[in-house]
């Protein structure tokens, strides 16, 4: 193996690192931002008495 294939090798290898974090990355923000919207939104619909997010539906002191 010559001095360019390993380069071309060693830039794969790193592209193909950098490709799996950014996946992570954006699969775990995802998945944060689906369980925050449900926790939030959806489930003070769907479950009476829920948690409503921001403030809405507290009473007042």
């Amino acid at each position: 193996m010559n001095w360019v294939s390993r380069k071309i090798h060693l830039y794969n290898v790193t592209m193909d690192i950098m490709v799996l974090i950014l996946l992570w990355f954006i699969c775990f923000n995802g998945s944060r931002f689906a369980s925050d919207v449900f926790e939030s939104h959806l489930k003070a619909r769907i479950m009476p008495g829920g948690n409503y997010g921001m403030g809405v539906g507290m009473p007042s002191t």
